[in-house]
């Protein structure tokens, strides 16, 4: 199969230097922005196009890379050419296939294609990619070929509906984006009560890695300690008597969710009173 994408961002770069890196032929690049598509081009070893058509033309799967609000706005540029027999990817976690619009009338067929990965960097993201997750969701026809296509070059893949796409991102955002959140609320509170941002910093990052080394190897229910494990309640009354209004209502409903976890861990424990306390 030949791949094309249209869109020369971080996810563009990433997963195009991971396919031709993985002996896929990668045909090339269109962006309305020129330069990136060069860029992109050399930096895959592929070519960059002037006009989406031709890429459309030389390709068997073409991949949107773009931003999730330009998908639909993409898709109505290319539809019209023929895509007969080619599949049309995005990589948006959000999104469904079904933002490609009536393709199975226009001959192609339509997926979402999404690596569990957060890609922050367009030049060496790529070299993880081998070891992430890929969920897939699309075209009947052709899902087992493109599962095929992920688990050939080492990845797992997951089939999954499109009904669950959201929730699904949603999963993503909580492990990637809202654990940023939650350290920088950390760092915050250390910083006020004097530390420097770089100590602040430099401080986490032994329970960081520690937890998450934890839980990565031994889930998450043996990796729970602190005081809503120990059901110490006095502790977090303290917690929540010091913190701002935005904080004390961040650390409650974040506690919530921990002594979900605490309940399984230890079932024969009484959390009833802490429950209490974080309502």
């Amino acid at each position: 199969m030949k791949f094309g994408f249209i869109g020369a961002g971080k996810v563009g770069f990433s997963l195009g230097k991971y396919l031709a890196d993985n002996n896929q032929t990668v045909v090339g690049y269109y962006s309305e922005f020129e330069e990136d598509a060069e860029e992109a081009a050399e930096f895959t070893g592929s070519k960059s196009y002037r006009k989406i058509q031709l890429l459309v033309k030389d390709s068997d799967v073409l991949f949107l890379t773009v931003t999730d609000g330009m998908i639909e706005t993409v898709w109505n540029q290319i539809k019209d050419t023929d895509i007969r027999g080619k599949i049309i990817c995005h990589t948006s976690g959000a999104l469904s296939s079904e933002v490609f619009s009536d393709i199975s009338k226009h001959g192609g067929f339509g997926f979402s294609i999404h690596p569990l990965f957060a890609v922050s960097d367009k030049y060496h993201s790529y070299k993880e990619l081998s070891g992430s997750y890929f969920t897939i969701e699309g075209s009947k026809e052709k899902i087992k070929d493109m599962k095929s296509l992920f688990e050939g070059l080492g990845n797992t893949v997951c089939i999954i509906s499109k009904e669950d796409k959201v929730k699904y991102h949603g999963a993503a955002a909580i492990a990637s984006n809202l654990v940023v959140g939650l350290i920088g609320l950390s760092e915050k509170l250390l910083i006020e009560c004097g530390f420097d941002e770089e100590s602040a910093h430099n401080a986490l990052a032994p329970i960081i890695k520690g937890n998450i080394g934890h839980i990565l190897n031994n889930g998450c229910e043996k990796a729970l300690t602190g005081p809503i494990e120990r059901n110490d309640i006095s502790t977090v009354k303290k917690h929540l008597a010091v913190l701002e209004t935005d904080d004390r209502d961040i650390y409650q409903a974040v506690s919530r969710q921990v002594l979900k976890i605490a309940k399984m861990k230890n079932e024969d424990r009484d959390y009833s009173k802490m429950e209490d306390v974080l309502k």
